[in-house]
């Protein structure tokens, strides 16, 4: 098939049609801890000690078993963002 009939495809079902604006408007963008952990190439254990996380409160973030809070989310953001400052902010001896 060729993109434009795979795309006249995937506009035909109705079970599958792209998000509207309003649709992402009220989509929560939560940062995705394993994204980041990922990215810093950590593991848990490792991400875990040096931002100060809980190791099962991050392991149940990455399998979906509760979601991290407001406060939080502003943190890991804050993590992905700029992951050298905060490590130095917590753990100045480590510089």
């Amino acid at each position: 098939m060729t993109p434009e009939a795979i795309e006249r495809a995937a506009r035909a079902d109705p079970d599958a049609q792209p998000l509207t604006d309003a649709d992402l408007m009220r989509m929560r963008r939560t940062p995705r801890t394993k994204v980041i952990r990922r990215a810093l190439d950590l593991t848990q254990e490792e991400f875990a000690a040096r931002y100060h996380i809980p190791l099962g409160t991050l392991r149940d973030w990455e399998q979906g078993r509760t979601e991290p809070d407001q406060p939080t989310r502003a943190y890991l953001a804050l993590i992905a963002r700029d992951p050298e400052y905060v490590n130095r902010a917590l753990n100045p001896k480590a510089s």
